[in-house]
């Protein structure tokens, strides 16, 4: 399977930066996957959840509020407001959980989107 490389950038700085199987997106219109050499776009990001299929196999799984996310053949990248890894290493779940809730409740977003994007949180939080 080809991999692409796919970085996701905060006004912190990068938090993610890798070469990934695919990655699913929250995206304005709706979820959206992409696989290496997916054809050129660029979106707006909803509040929810970005879900990386790593090339290792591994999930990861990043609580966004907003952003958008700028799709080539060979890179994927997203920029986004505020982020929080739900999984991947992180030691202390628990406290990554509670950041993600407070991160997608204190976006300005449609409540349905908010909704979605934390039931998802606690799904991949009973999950793991």
């Amino acid at each position: 399977m080809e991999l692409m490389k796919l970085e996701i950038v905060t006004p912190n700085g990068v938090i993610f930066d890798a070469e990934v199987k695919q990655v699913n997106l929250p995206g304005s219109e709706g979820e959206f996957g992409v696989l290496a050499g997916h054809a050129t776009l660029v979106s707006l990001l909803d509040t929810g959840v970005i879900v990386i299929d790593k090339a290792d196999g591994s999930e990861v799984a990043v609580a966004i509020n907003s952003g958008y996310v700028k799709v080539d053949e060979e890179k994927t990248t997203c920029i986004v407001d505020g982020a929080v890894a739900l999984s991947g290493g992180d030691s202390d779940l628990a406290k990554a959980l509670d950041a993600a809730k407070e991160l997608l409740k204190s976006a300005e977003s449609s409540n349905t989107a908010i909704a979605s994007a934390v039931a998802k949180v606690e799904q991949i939080g009973k999950s793991l």
